[in-house]
């Protein structure tokens, strides 16, 4: 069994994903409205839409990190898009120095819940949202 989370972005999934690809060294796989072949019971859409992301996975040595994609008004229940909330993705790394070259990325631009230090189970902790309102909880070097 393996679990992965699937994050949905407010049109800047593609964006995101390229900037998680970049910082965890990963490749980014994406899939446009544009490129699904057609489905009966898909809305129409606009051309903006058309160019958001439908499907896409962040890929680390073969394996799927997570995958993401646009969150469109007409797949939105009433209300519109509501943001990430009730979770956290964590990142677990061997050293501190990785973890925080880590942190200090997602936190640029965005908003530091807890700052990235010791605890009680590591050598480095911190959790952050980033500017694409992904909350990461950051584990560094884990206590034995």
């Amino acid at each position: 069994m393996k679990l992965s989370p699937y994050l949905y972005f407010n049109g800047d999934c593609a964006e995101a994903m390229a900037f998680y690809a970049e910082l965890l060294g990963a490749q980014a796989q994406i899939m446009r409205y544009a490129e699904m072949p057609p489905e009966p019971d898909m809305p129409p859409l606009s051309e903006a839409d058309k160019n958001k992301v439908a499907h896409s996975q962040l890929m680390h040595h073969g394996e799927c990190l997570f995958s993401a994609s646009d969150s469109l008004p007409a797949f939105c229940s009433e209300g519109g898009f509501q943001p990430m909330q009730g979770f956290q993705v964590a990142i677990d790394v061997d050293t501190v120095a990785e973890g925080e070259r880590i942190f200090n990325a997602l936190a640029a631009g965005g908003q530091v819940q807890m700052p990235f230090a010791e605890s009680a189970w590591a050598k480095g902790f911190g959790i952050v949202t980033d500017r694409f309102g992904t909350p990461w909880m950051m584990n560094a070097g884990l206590k034995e």
